[in-house]
């Protein structure tokens, strides 16, 4: 196939925040950042090897590597699977100083035509975390 013919699909950025009231920034983190955490609510199993975080769901399985970390602030993951080196998806989190409220702000990507499904995906998955920290 040609170069011409080839063409990289472009994935855009967004942002999504979610308010968690009355759960404390450490709390949250052990959910966004320990393997057990997230097999909570985000995967049906979680194991890590150094970097590489092993996300299973069912029977299918996707390894991420961890390309950015500051504990209690934020984790940034890249599949391992992903052509585009630039793309991540990332959980960043926020201390609201007038309310108290954390904030868990995803930052991912997605195709143009797939973002909205993507957005209800994540939307799915913070329901049940939230009913995991009864909030």
């Amino acid at each position: 196939m040609s170069n011409n013919l080839q063409k990289m699909v472009k994935k855009e950025k967004f942002h999504i925040e979610y308010v968690f009231d009355k759960v404390s920034k450490t709390s949250l983190w052990n959910y966004i950042s320990a393997p057990t955490g997230l097999a909570e609510w985000f995967a049906d199993n979680v194991s890590v090897n150094g970097n590489i975080y092993t996300f299973t769901w069912s029977k299918y399985s996707n390894e991420a590597e961890i390309i950015g970390i500051n504990a209690n602030n934020y984790i940034r993951f890249h599949w391992l699977d992903e052509e585009d080196p630039l793309t991540y998806f990332e959980f960043r989190l926020h201390k609201v100083e007038l309310t108290g409220e954390t904030t868990l702000e995803i930052i991912d990507f997605a195709e143009d035509e797939e973002q909205e499904d993507t957005k209800s995906l994540w939307e799915s998955q913070i329901k049940i975390l939230k009913r995991i920290l009864g909030v």
